[in-house]
């Protein structure tokens, strides 16, 4: 079942999203060679619950932590602990808040330092893959419209798409239906209504799409050790457009 959400319902994710949009940037500002990722997964916490949120992912089907930290070609899921970040790396941050009942979900894959220049192409395609899913976001239009615009400037840019992971609906609960592939047909899919909440999530990798789940049971990655990137927003259904809820709340304001 699809939960479409109420104007209030909406606004109210929004303010969680400002928080996770808030909370990946200081970690995001925290970021650098030497730094491990249970010491960011402590700032994250910290700054999170100071604001009256809770991280939705700790505890949450016995996730440990509040971010998923998932470094090089782990492509989600990553347990934040004694990993030390490298000059080079590219680290993704995944956080879900939330904030009065209502659920927001993000991620921002960072290059640490000084990057090579096709990891910094990865990241460039991955942020314009999403940019292109969070168009598609219409009501009137399909999911497979999503998929599709994701899948073509992905695949177009010579990358791949991880096709056994998607994003989802979101809101009320972390996972909601209807599930969001970064690959298929235009016009296919469930229908999308206003009021529907969706975290779009392309998750890319430079080589094969085939990954594989380590043995915590929570990370996944890459099965040919390619680099992967990851971003996503929570996104809303509305009269006017796509409305992006996971952004900070001055760029909120201004959009």
């Amino acid at each position: 079942m699809i939960v479409r959400k109420s104007a209030a319902e909406i606004d109210g994710m929004a303010r969680a999203g400002a928080l996770v949009a808030e909370t990946i940037s200081l970690v995001g500002e925290h970021i650098r060679a030497g730094i491990t990722t249970a010491e960011l997964d402590k700032i994250a916490e910290e700054y999170v619950t100071a604001r009256g949120g809770v991280p939705t992912s700790k505890g949450y089907r016995g996730f440990p932590a509040t971010l998923c930290t998932s470094p090089n070609a782990m492509v989600v899921h990553g347990i934040p602990g004694s990993y030390v970040v490298e000059e080079g790396d590219l680290l993704s941050i995944d956080l879900g808040v939330t904030l009065d009942g209502l659920v927001a979900d993000s991620c921002v894959t960072f290059g640490v330092g000084s990057i090579d220049p096709d990891s910094q192409r990865l990241l460039d395609v991955c942020r314009v893959a999403l940019d292109a899913g969070i168009e598609q976001a219409l009501a009137g239009n399909h999911v497979g419209d999503i998929s599709h615009a994701v899948q073509q400037v992905v695949e177009g840019a010579g990358f791949s798409v991880v096709r056994s992971l998607v994003g989802h609906g979101v809101g009320r609960s972390y996972h909601e239906e209807p599930q969001i592939p970064n690959f298929g047909e235009p016009g296919r899919g469930r229908p999308l209504h206003e009021g529907m909440t969706i975290a779009i999530e392309p998750m890319i990798t430079a080589g094969s799409p085939d990954v594989y789940l380590h043995d915590d049971g929570w990370s996944i990655s890459t099965e040919d050790g390619s680099m992967a990137a990851h971003f996503e927003h929570t996104v809303a259904v509305t009269a006017d457009g796509p409305r992006i809820l996971t952004l900070p709340r001055v760029a909120a304001a201004a959009a």
